[in-house]
């Protein structure tokens, strides 16, 4: 167990599965925690857990394909706790079917885009505003973004937040400001849960099982908090620019 004591934590998508997991993970060992998200209830109720188990804990409504949301995310940390110290950004969408990149579409593909590409440079962009030495930003990207398996819209935005964690962790190296990305695979949580079989694609299906163990056991969300919060911790601190699959080896 890390110890985040008096740290303050922003984690996007943290109404549900993995940024719920993380929130709850960080506020039992000490952090400050923000959650945001778009939907004010879901974030309600994971705040009435972390004070249940006297963590601290404020929701902020965001919508982080927003620039103006993402930058009052920011300002309300600091207007609450003084110090912005860790970053996750977890907030993201599925695609409907898995569609590939001779399917995908038009409109679809812009607000995936607009949220997990998009929205993890302006948050990223927001937080720097206050961070300092010592800081840790943790991108939740996915294994989609490092063996293309997965809807192609999908797979753009998670290659593209790889490839801006290292752009990062290179540009904040010398102010020890550190980025790193987790890519986990398949995760049990609501959003990959409900996705609906009748509008996979098949033939992508097929594709994706050639390069992955179907039999090996699916990430937890709170497998994945775990890795997240060794990031975030200074038990981690000379990791920088580091992208780390999490899927027990299915992947290999």
């Amino acid at each position: 167990m890390s110890n985040l004591k008096g740290k303050t934590a922003v984690i996007t998508g943290g109404n549900s599965g993995v940024g719920a997991a993380t929130a709850i993970l960080f506020a039992k060992n000490g952090a400050n925690v923000v959650i945001s998200a778009r939907r004010q209830a879901a974030l309600d109720e994971v705040a009435e857990k972390i004070k249940a188990e006297g963590g601290n804990v404020i929701t902020v409504a965001t919508d982080i394909s927003k620039d103006e949301d993402c930058k009052n995310l920011m300002k309300t940390a600091i207007e609450k706790f003084g110090e912005i110290n860790i970053l996750v950004n977890n907030a993201g969408v599925l695609d409907t079917g898995l569609a590939p990149i001779d399917k995908f579409d038009d409109a679809e593909i812009q607000k995936i885009v607009s949220i997990n590409q998009i929205g993890t440079m302006q948050c990223i962009r927001a937080a720097l505003e206050y961070m300092k030495e010592g800081s840790s930003i943790v991108n939740v990207a996915s294994v989609a973004g490092v063996n293309g398996g997965g809807g192609a819209a999908y797979v753009s935005t998670k290659a593209a937040i790889i490839g801006i964690t290292k752009h990062t962790a290179l540009l904040m190296a010398d102010k020890y400001i550190r980025c790193n990305a987790i890519c986990p695979g398949t995760i049990v949580t609501p959003m990959t849960m409900n996705m609906k079989s009748e509008n996979l694609d098949m033939r992508m299906m097929g594709a994706m099982s050639k390069h992955a163990d179907l039999k090996i056991k699916p990430c937890m969300a709170e497998d994945v908090a775990n890795i997240i919060e060794f990031f975030a911790s200074d038990s981690s601190r000379a990791l920088n620019g580091q992208v780390v699959v999490s899927d027990f080896g299915a992947s290999l």
